[in-house]
């Protein structure tokens, strides 16, 4: 910022993404301090940069209540205490915040007094509300006074919006209670934006909370298009752009084509700063005055990634330290005990005792619940998905729990989502379509492939959707059936063989009970059956309160023979990358005789499967 003309000056913009609760940088699964994430980690970067730049605006992207134990213990409490991460983002003089799909998760009351409860406005320009009560305001204007380079303070104003991806409403489904819609994400934000722009806006701050997206059409996403940089870039009409929901990082400094200053998505300064606090964005907006308005003459976006620090920051320790010591003290619980070891590390390509866990758990919620009605009699399967599988969140982002006693921590560990058990009703073909929509994570191999990475990484392992109860085939040299939205995309592929349920082979007009879980049931993914007409019950219950339930009620946990499925052998060979630890639970894929490779990611370690 130096050199800079007259009458110039440097509006700084500071941004978070994506935090999930995560005010400090601790493993609460593990008990144990993590580097590099967490607010606390960026509190100090925040510090910096505002002492080097007088006009500053400190900005959130959205999901930063929901998403992990600490924010868990807080919706459990339902105290009047302040939420811990609005009490830290208030103590760090957060100028604004949009909402992001994950602020419904644990319902509408718990946002709404998260937002009375923030010295901060948040806002969201295409997620409304049905009822007289406006949930927050589509946008914002700041006036402000900055500092210029002659020396002397002008008036600015300042607009900003954000969006939320508009399948929220349908994600979220069972927290919103259908009292909220949602508009195309594009067109509200260009509309808002032109209305800020007739305010008066000098300058106008669009927080996307979305990815960047295809640069064509985008399949997978429900109800129309998910990630929309791109085009908010292009049509919206902001000035400078904060993303965020994919949990990746813009500018990449891995990737080459990326100019660390000039973060551009087509024209517009741009930064994407991953999750869980894992870097910090800053865009310099250079500003000129001509004596009448400001205009832009430029721009530098960048990243600052998380900075480990001894200490805690002390602002954030004064507001938040009893809530994290609470929230420890509360996982210590103890809720049953299991006689085998519970971990995520080849459950994208295996069966494991962690999803056998959670499936017997939701069945027998609803065994219990359905004993004295008309659907008793009908055979019970349940529908289970890994969750911590890497990916994304990184190398440390699985689930490890030996033998022994179970605490509250682990099945948070297991089951990390609000979700709630929802039974539907449900035929055998669509049991097979399910599985079918299921095992599109997979690669398409051919007999005498070498070497061919096993697992497309767009496709979440939230999405790998199995059932316990019945006994199948996956045959990899069909293509996937289905897209991620549940169209239809091979009619002549059928990836799932011999399939049967006690051993009989599944006839399409059987019927069945099936667990599954809110999210699921509401639609999310494109499963089918997934719809109000088939629901069975629906009491609210959460899925982790079940498991829990489950394990304190019963004997320890000793899996029986669920999820019998496996892949089919085709004489070819494919990668898969999981965790360095996962080296001493090459057992659970003795089958798959896995061999380890060169080449993955810090903290990850490449295995060759044979099929």
């Amino acid at each position: 910022m130096t050199n800079v003309p007259a009458f110039e000056a440097v509006l700084r913009l500071l941004a978070t993404t994506d935090l999930h609760a995560h005010a400090f940088g601790w493993d609460y699964h593990a008990d144990r301090h993590q580097e590099g994430l967490g607010l606390s980690d960026l509190a100090h970067l925040i510090d910096d940069a505002r002492s080097e730049c007088p006009n500053t605006l400190l900005l959130d992207n959205g999901d930063f209540l929901q998403g992990s134990p600490l924010g868990d213990w807080a919706a459990e409490q339902g105290t009047d205490q302040p939420h811990p991460m609005i009490s830290a983002m208030n103590a760090l003089g957060y100028d604004a915040a949009t909402l992001g799909n994950h602020e419904f998760s644990h319902g509408l009351p718990l946002l709404r007094r998260a937002i009375a409860e923030a010295s901060f406005p948040m806002i969201s320009a295409n997620i409304r509300s049905l009822d007289d009560v406006p949930l927050v305001n589509r946008s914002i204007l700041i006036e402000r006074s900055m500092a210029a380079s002659d020396g002397a303070r002008r008036p600015i104003r300042i607009g900003i919006t954000g969006i939320a991806p508009p399948q929220t409403i349908q994600w979220e489904a069972g927290s919103i209670n259908g009292n909220l819609s949602a508009e195309d994400a594009v067109l509200a934000a260009a509309q808002e934006v032109r209305t800020l722009r007739n305010a008066g806006a000098d300058v106008v701050i669009l927080l996307a909370h979305t990815g960047i997206g295809p640069s064509g059409p985008e399949t997978g996403a429900e109800g129309g298009t998910e990630n929309v940089g791109l085009p908010l870039a292009a049509l919206s009409g902001a000035d400078a752009m904060v993303l965020g929901h994919t949990h990746m990082v813009f500018p990449d400094p891995q990737d080459a084509r990326q100019d660390s200053g000039q973060a551009l998505l087509n024209g517009t300064p741009a930064v994407m700063p991953g999750y869980f606090g894992s870097h910090l964005g800053q865009i310099d907006m250079a500003l000129r005055h001509d004596g009448r308005a400001w205009s832009l003459s430029g721009a530098r976006a960048e990243l600052l990634p998380a900075q480990a620090r001894a200490a805690i920051h002390p602002g954030l320790q004064t507001v938040c330290g009893e809530a994290h010591q609470a929230a420890r003290g509360w996982l210590g619980t103890q809720i049953g005990q299991t006689s085998v070891p519970l971990c995520s590390y080849f459950a994208r390509v295996a069966p494991t005792d962690i999803l056998r866990l959670v499936a017997a758990a939701q069945a027998h919620h609803l065994r219990e619940r359905l004993s004295q009605t008309a659907f008793a009699d009908l055979p019970l399967l349940s529908a289970a998905a890994p969750f911590r599988v890497g990916g994304r969140g990184g190398p440390d982002y699985f689930t490890e729990i030996g033998p022994g006693p179970l605490e509250l921590r682990h099945a948070n560990d297991i089951y990390p989502f609000p979700n709630t058990v929802v039974g539907l009703l449900i035929s055998g073909a669509e049991l097979e379509d399910w599985l079918e929509r299921a095992v599109i994570q997979f690669a398409t191999l051919r007999p005498g492939d070498r070497d061919i990475p096993l697992i497309n990484p767009d496709h979440p392992g939230f999405d790998f959707d199995l059932i316990d109860g019945l006994s199948f085939a996956i045959d990899l040299s069909q293509p996937p059936r289905f897209d991620a939205m549940g169209r239809l995309a091979a009619p002549g592929a059928h990836r799932i063989r011999d399939l049967s349920h006690g051993g009989r082979a599944l006839h399409p007009e059987d019927r069945f009970i099936l667990a599954t879980n809110s999210y699921r049931a509401a639609g999310s993914g494109g499963f089918p059956a997934c719809r109000r007409d088939r629901i069975v019950l629906d009491d609210k219950t959460p899925t982790r309160a079940a498991l829990v339930r489950y394990l304190s009620e019963g004997p320890p946990f000793t899996p029986g023979t669920g999820f019998d499925w496996h892949l089919r052998p085709l004489g070819a060979t494919a990668l898969f990358e999981t965790s360095a630890r996962a080296i001493t639970c090459t057992d659970h894929i003795a089958t798959l005789g896995p061999e380890a490779l060169p080449g993955a990611q810090p903290g990850f370690m490449r295995f060759r499967l044979r099929l």
